[in-house]
């Protein structure tokens, strides 16, 4: 991985080549920020600059024995620790990053801004399952990190926030005690869950979405889309590659988390329960889709899900307050707005965004999804029937 490859975020390279450059390597970095402004990126192509044979002011040569390692994942210096899921009681393997590598070597070599979940849904045999960092992994770390090595030995930790409490203790161990010419390269999206210990003995390196102007230069030379569509999907994805890569092919899973969205503040606005009840099982069913545009609701599915109708309250409650300049919406989400936009509104938003960031956190927690999406369904319905009164 070059920073050539990675779109946008300029200040970013820059400051990390200097670091390099200027012989500033701090041992321990996070890179914090969404998957899809290309915080992993951003991490390999760093590692490859450090460990390039003849890196120039600007990239990593690409060419020399090291780069051609390191753009196929292949580097024996390169230690990289992921979340996998558990494996079948009774399995000679254990749940560590090295019994997926190749399978997730090839996945983000294929999809440079994959996520989290589309990781563990591609190797996970049950739907509900989650990714973790357990403690065996520690042992690994451990034991990878002991050993000589002639370059930077450089342990890539994606999803960090992922860690059991007894792997990330491990952890700060070395993170206080690190072995000579050893870089940890943290990739987070999310710093609250992780030990403030941790946070606090590394270097943090905090990754913006990209910009409109990068976006739209990147869609209109990478994937030939002309000028004013570039615009449209760049305002769209808010600087996030996952949103353009939905945006532009239309996915199944992505129309029907609208659909579904459609459904359930119907459901949570109706006085029936039983509409309730019918959304819920929607949600809930793990049974395999049949129909080729459904989807196959597990908890990793659920949080998705919960998050993408976050996001569709906070962009009703722009339209409510006329600021559509401001709003992120496609041509269905837009049309859907323009009646349910009035049922969002200052005095009841932050209600109803409460409730589902509350049964995403229960969900992530392994708490019964059927209780805690009918609960929350029966609270939206309080808050959405809440009339809006203007102040005075």
């Amino acid at each position: 991985m070059r920073f050539a490859d990675i779109v946008g975020q300029s200040a970013i390279k820059k400051r990390l080549i200097d670091s390099v450059r200027d012989n500033r390597i701090s041992h321990a970095q996070l890179f914090l920020g969404k998957e899809g402004y290309g915080t992993l990126q951003l991490a390999l192509a760093y590692a490859q600059y450090i460990n390039c044979l003849n890196p120039t002011e600007t990239d990593s040569c690409g060419e020399c024995p090291h780069c051609r390692q390191m753009s196929k994942l292949e580097f024996p210096d390169l230690h990289l620790v992921f979340p996998v899921p558990p494996v079948p009681s009774g399995s000679k393997y254990k749940a560590i990053s090295d019994a997926f590598r190749p399978e997730w070597v090839q996945f983000i070599l294929n999809n440079p801004y994959a996520t989290m979940q589309q990781w563990i849904s591609s190797v996970a045999s049950a739907a509900n399952a989650q990714g973790m960092i357990r403690v065996d992994e520690s042992d690994e770390i451990i034991r990878k990190l002991s050993l000589k090595a002639t370059d930077y030995k450089i342990m890539v930790i994606w999803y960090p926030e992922k860690m059991n409490a007894d792997t990330a203790n491990k952890l700060l161990k070395l993170l206080e005690e690190p072995y000579e010419k050893t870089l940890f390269l943290l990739v987070a999206e999310n710093s609250e869950t992780m030990l403030k210990t941790i946070l606090s003995r590394t270097q943090l390196v905090k990754v913006p979405r990209i910009s409109e102007g990068d976006m739209v230069a990147a869609l209109q030379a990478r994937m030939g889309i002309d000028y004013n569509r570039a615009i449209e999907v760049s305002q769209l994805s808010d600087g996030d590659m996952n949103q353009v890569a939905e945006m532009i092919e239309t996915s199944a899973e992505g129309k029907r988390y609208f659909e579904l969205f459609v459904e359930l503040m119907r459901a949570c606005y109706s006085t029936q329960v039983l509409k309730k009840m019918e959304v819920v099982e929607a949600l809930t069913s793990s049974k395999k889709a049949k129909a080729a545009d459904a989807v196959e609701f597990g908890r990793e599915q659920q949080k998705a899900f919960l998050a993408y109708c976050m996001r569709m309250v906070r962009e009703n409650l722009i339209k409510n307050q006329s600021a559509t300049e401001l709003n992120r919406l496609n041509e269905n989400e837009a049309e859907f707005a323009k009646n349910f936009a009035r049922f969002i509104h200052p005095q009841n938003a932050n209600d109803i965004l409460n409730e589902l960031d509350k049964a995403y956190a229960h969900i992530a927690r392994n708490a019964s999804a059927k209780i805690v999406l009918f609960d929350m369904c029966l609270n939206i319905f309080r808050y959405l029937r809440e009339p809006y009164l203007p102040a005075k």
